[in-house]
């Protein structure tokens, strides 16, 4: 008896958790209102130098990240004042759940659910609930040079972003932001995770150019400007970055 009560609620938990991932997809992409984005800063190296960054931060400063989006929604018909709006939280003094590099499938699937649940429980700011969270721990590049994967999760729609401390690198930063920001929405990666490279045409910004290669921009989703067929460079802002025609019919601006 016990046990079939068990199972019972456990199938139930499961069907709820289907159900709220099945509508959190559809509401967010289908672009009636404009997508409430909160932005938690977090010091990733508990360093005085990236306190005094995260602190100098401007209330500007998606100002870049929301016109991109309105232009590149305008250009695939999605004809929104600002199709994404970005608020900013106070800093956060605690860290997300840290993903093993060489973690299991098994690892991975309970550090989704407790990076869910740790994403549910930040704090809201005063007003209407954000639609996605985006947890953005900044680096000190003295102490990191090189920051861990960021991760973008549908399910849950938060994201998880690791950034440099460094005036220099807002632009790159911003980019970064953006790509994983379209991951909650259903955006795939379309680079090659072996070296990095975009993938042709999906990954290309202009795969029609003639000639094709050096391109001019970087397709977001494919995260890099390809020079040669093995060679690529990092956008170092959102002016040179769109968001190709499989990435807009994924989140929901293009239908044939």
């Amino acid at each position: 008896m016990w046990r079939k009560l068990r199972i019972l609620i456990l199938l139930l938990i499961l069907l709820f958790v289907a159900l709220n991932t099945y509508f959190d997809r559809v509401y967010s992409t289908d672009w009636n209102i404009p997508l409430r984005v909160t932005v938690y800063p977090i010091n990733g190296d508990d360093s005085d130098a990236v306190d005094v960054f995260i602190n100098q931060l401007k209330p500007d400063r998606f100002e870049a990240m929301e016109a991109f989006f309105e232009e590149e929604a305008d250009s695939w018909g999605l004809a929104m004042e600002r199709p994404v709006q970005f608020q900013s939280a106070p800093p956060l003094g605690e860290q997300p759940p840290a993903l093993d590099r060489n973690a299991n499938v098994l690892s991975i699937m309970w550090w989704s659910l407790r990076m869910r649940y740790w994403a549910w429980q930040s704090p809201d700011l005063p007003g209407a609930a954000p639609d996605i969270k985006l947890f953005v721990i900044y680096h000190d590049p003295a102490i990191t040079p090189a920051v861990a994967h960021s991760i973008g999760m549908q399910k849950g729609l938060y994201a998880v972003v690791n950034v440099f401390a460094d005036r220099s690198m807002i632009g790159s930063n911003d980019v970064i932001t953006a790509h994983e920001l379209l991951h909650t929405l259903g955006a795939t990666d379309k680079y090659n995770p072996s070296n990095n490279q975009p993938l042709n045409p999906i990954g290309y910004a202009e795969p029609d150019k003639q000639p094709l290669l050096p391109q001019d921009y970087a397709e977001l989703m494919g995260g890099r400007i390809p020079v040669t067929s093995s060679k690529s460079t990092t956008p170092e802002s959102l002016r040179q970055v769109v968001v190709g025609q499989l990435t807009a019919e994924e989140i929901g601006w293009y239908k044939e």
